[in-house]
């Protein structure tokens, strides 16, 4: 693997790999959090992660989160 394999799966040449940590990591519903995804996304980033300790909040479902970031 590698920056080739990103840059392959991503379709991005010539120039950096953008991306960003979603903030704030607690406190976002899954819906407000996949907002957040999608204006990063649609400001120019080419990812996004999660913070490390966001896991499954009893407000934010992993799954949830990932459908709506899948959505975005």
């Amino acid at each position: 693997h590698g920056i080739q394999v990103e840059r392959d799966k991503l379709n991005k040449y010539g120039r950096p790999l953008l991306g960003c940590t979603i903030k704030p990591k607690l406190g976002l519903s899954a819906k407000n959090y996949g907002r957040a995804v999608y204006e990063c996304l649609r400001g120019g980033l080419d990812f996004t992660k999660d913070d490390e300790n966001v896991n499954s909040q009893p407000f934010m479902r992993w799954r949830d989160r990932f459908l709506f970031c899948a959505e975005a």
